[in-house]
């Protein structure tokens, strides 16, 4: 599939209840084939119709829903828009409307709603309830009538959910005949290039939001087949059942997940990622439910198809070779680590916590090695540096030291490497961003800010070139607003290389760990650009 036509795949579905006076709710949604008109989206909006509520709040591992579940008067609209000739622009000879809208609004009906039960168990083992995550559609149903419907929205089991309908006929292009082009989701890796397209606020102004694209990359990936995929693709709410498409040119453009829910909350900390769920592991639960209905098949497809989950061969992505980063422990706090030597992992102080010895896991490929290290370094409360070193007492070997990088151009795209969000359950996370500014003192540069979306945890992770993975500095924190009490991850603060490379190369040399008291010696200067790093300040 072409760049161009993601946005013809995509569309906003509208639930309500027949002559209710109430707004419809809304959500985007995947037109996953043009000509039986079959669209997926999330199973979100269809909650408040359900006719069982109780047995709808205890069907957490039902494998799906009929549509006699929910009430009788059920009212379904799809808007999209309409395709248009590949060579003369013109809309294509569909049923058109003589509206000056480019927008088609058609009838809809549900054909099941299905439960994506590996995504599920993935979510509630990565995201407990320990840590207090929240994610979207939490706090946009308080202005529900309903209670009992807004109770029920907040059930995080929901997020499983896949409403199926059925349109008439929606029109094709040549290159959007058939089955939408898809990717298993099991294929992915981490960095992966990736494009978000959905409707921000759902129904409102289709014209000015429709089909909106945003681009990122992987951050992170959980559960069977990477049921669970975490994007910095930037989001909004009402693109929840809007589609991810891996990118592997423009020519080359897949389908691998739904969008669960643009939003999260860790401890009330916004992570900056999207929360998705892999598409292929979604046809593979509707697949199985259309199995026992037979009457769904000749709807699902056309006779004479091949079934979707056969209709195409995945490519498996290739991402970038970056630093090995870490999960560093102190007991009471914990942080990411880079890996600047075989023996040698450079993080923060206030991730070491003033102790002797902490605990490093590395994750790869599937295991974790377990590591304890002794802190051989830490700057003085007073440094502008934020920053420790710790030496392995075992070696661990695939790890992958980075070079460091020599020049820094505000612009140029980044990737930050580290643990935060997630923690330690993944393995490192993702998230891409431009190098937002440099700030340098008697040429010599002391701070970098990039965009990428940096949480908790993440401090000690690394900032690395994108295209090349050079190391260019080390994550101190990110901001936040102590008056709002609320966090910015895309404004984030780290140590450049060139403050601690020389260091790191005598100590090779020398094993003199007092070189790096330099580090507590930083000039007035340089102190009053990371003012903003002590207290007491409004960030």
């Amino acid at each position: 599939m072409e760049l161009q036509e993601v946005e013809r795949r995509c569309c906003v579905v509208k639930v309500s209840r027949a002559s209710s006076e109430k707004k419809p709710v809304s959500c985007s949604g995947v037109i996953v084939h043009h000509q039986t008109g079959t669209v997926i989206c999330t199973g979100l909006p269809f909650s408040r119709f359900i006719a069982d509520k109780e047995r709808f709040s205890s069907a957490g591992e039902s494998s799906f829903l009929p549509p006699r579940s929910l009430t009788d008067k059920l009212r379904i609209r799809v808007s999209f828009s309409p395709q248009r000739d590949a060579d003369t622009g013109r809309e294509a000879l569909t049923p058109a409307r003589s509206k000056p809208t480019r927008q088609r609004e058609v009838p809809a009906r549900l054909l099941l709603l299905v439960n994506c039960l590996e995504f599920r168990r993935a979510f509630r083992a990565v995201f407990q309830d320990a840590d207090r995550w929240r994610f979207h559609g939490d706090e946009e149903q308080e202005d529900q009538e309903d209670e009992e419907d807004a109770e029920l929205m907040r059930d995080a089991h929901f997020l499983s959910w896949f409403a199926v309908l059925q349109t008439g006929e929606v029109g094709s292009s040549p290159y959007s005949a058939g089955s939408v082009p898809w990717q298993s989701s099991s294929s992915l890796l981490k960095g992966s290039p990736v494009l978000a397209c959905g409707s921000p606020f759902g129904s409102l102004c289709l014209d000015l939001f429709i089909s909106t694209l945003s681009r990122g990359i992987v951050s992170n990936l959980a559960g069977e087949d990477n049921a669970v995929i975490l994007t910095d693709a930037r989001c909004l709410p009402g693109t929840e059942g809007g589609g991810l498409f891996s990118v592997e040119g423009a020519d080359d453009v897949r389908l691998v997940g739904l969008i669960v829910s643009p939003f999260g909350w860790k401890a009330n900390e916004w992570i900056g990622l999207s929360l998705v769920c892999s598409v292929h592991l979604i046809f593979r639960n509707i697949i199985s439910c259309t199995s026992t209905e037979d009457p769904l098949r000749d709807v699902w497809l056309r006779p004479g198809e091949s079934d979707l989950h056969m209709s195409t061969t995945a490519h498996e992505s290739k991402a970038g070779k970056y630093p090995t980063v870490c999960y560093v422990d102190s007991g009471e706090l914990w942080g990411s680590g880079v890996v600047v030597s075989p023996h040698l992992v450079l993080t923060c102080r206030h991730v070491v916590n003033g102790k002797s010895t902490v605990n490093l896991k590395f994750h790869h490929r599937g295991r974790v090695r377990n590591v304890v290290g002794g802190v051989l370094f830490s700057t003085k409360a007073s440094s502008p540096y934020d920053l420790a070193l710790v030496e392995l007492r075992d070696s661990v070997p695939e790890t992958a030291v980075p070079q460091m990088a020599q020049s820094f151009n505000p612009g140029e795209s980044v990737v930050v490497v580290g643990y935060g969000g997630l923690g330690q359950r993944c393995g490192p996370s993702l998230t891409g961003g431009v190098l937002s500014k440099a700030i340098s003192w008697k040429s010599q540069p002391v701070m970098l800010q990039t965009t990428c979306a940096v949480q908790a945890g993440a401090s000690g992770g690394a900032v690395v070139r994108k295209h090349s993975g050079e190391l260019l500095g080390i994550v101190s924190s990110n901001t936040r607003d102590l008056a709002a009490k609320v966090t910015y991850p895309h404004l984030n603060f780290s140590i450049p290389v060139t403050v601690f490379q020389r260091l790191v190369q005598r100590f090779q040399q020398t094993k003199d760990v007092n070189m790096f008291r330099m580090l507590d010696t930083a000039e007035k200067e340089v102190r009053r650009v990371w003012r903003l790093q002590g207290a007491p300040s409004k960030l």
